[in-house]
């Protein structure tokens, strides 16, 4: 059985005194196994900080993901935006590798007013970039661009699976809850989640499951797509589906929870998952 962990996107609310190095704490009291650290506004951690916070995470047990800032588009149309987009994720992955954390997940590009396909390849040329720097510094983080929830953003499942296919040390991030939010109301049953895994699987491997890195939550949408992340039962996402089918397809990696009460909808998911498994 490949091994799942369940975690929180960011410092649950229910650490004392706020800080990522007691937010792991935390979650490993929790009973949960994993925390994204949320770089949303920007990578503030210094090293000395990263180098402890992997000492902990280690000591307790809990895996660490981080999450690059949001303001990334690497389809900008000015070159220079372009270029901040790429050293926010580079940022971003180097700070996370001496946190010890095994993927760095971003928001890589809006479609603008360019052909997605055209977009496609200004995305694709960026990441091989930013890969090869990364190699070139010894740096193994897997890099996730993440499946959007808004139709005017890059992310599909497939160009996410494409670039994935394409691009040595680029793997998916699925974002359940944003290709729910997308489709307007899709990818929300038993059947439609597992075509999900089972394109992933032929298009990458028993491997790419076994390391999947997976956010989820309740969500707010409409006709443009997502507009919030909700709590899970002040939602429609069937969350027990997608629990079941990555059961059935023995997914193992990261499963982040981003709903607005974070521990408490981690803790029903890593309960929800361990009764589904009996």
């Amino acid at each position: 059985m490949a091994a799942l962990k369940i975690g929180t996107a960011g410092v649950p609310h229910s650490t004392k005194a706020r800080s990522t190095q007691n937010g792991i704490k935390r979650v490993a009291e929790l009973g949960l196994e994993c925390m994204e650290i949320e770089f949303v506004r920007g990578v503030q951690m210094k090293e000395p900080t990263a180098i402890k916070v992997n000492e902990i995470a280690s000591k307790v047990n809990v895996e660490l993901t981080v999450h690059a800032p949001y303001y990334v588009n690497l389809n900008a149309k000015e070159a220079d935006k372009v270029k901040a987009s790429a050293k926010r994720i580079m940022d971003a992955a180097n700070i996370g590798s001496i946190a010890g954390a095994k993927s760095v997940v971003f928001h890589a590009a809006y479609y603008l007013d360019n052909r997605p396909k055209e977009v496609y390849e200004a995305v694709k040329k960026e990441l091989i970039e930013i890969r090869k720097q990364l190699d070139d510094q010894g740096n193994l983080i897997h890099l996730r661009p993440e499946t959007t929830g808004s139709p005017t953003q890059f992310g599909t499942i497939e160009e996410i699976v494409k670039l994935s296919t394409e691009v040595p040390g680029v793997y998916p991030c699925i974002d359940f809850s944003h290709l729910h939010a997308r489709s307007i109301g899709a990818y929300n049953t038993y059947e439609e989640i597992y075509q999900v895994l089972d394109f992933v699987k032929k298009e990458l491997g028993v491997a790419a499951l076994e390391q999947l890195h997976m956010h989820l939550s309740g969500i707010d949408y409409g006709d443009k797509g997502e507009k919030k992340h909700l709590i899970l039962n002040e939602s429609d996402m069937n969350y027990e589906a997608v629990l079941q089918a990555l059961i059935d397809f023995n997914v193992g990696g990261w499963l982040i929870c981003e709903s607005p009460n974070l521990e408490e909808d981690a803790l029903l998911l890593k309960e929800t998952y361990e009764k589904l498994q009996k």
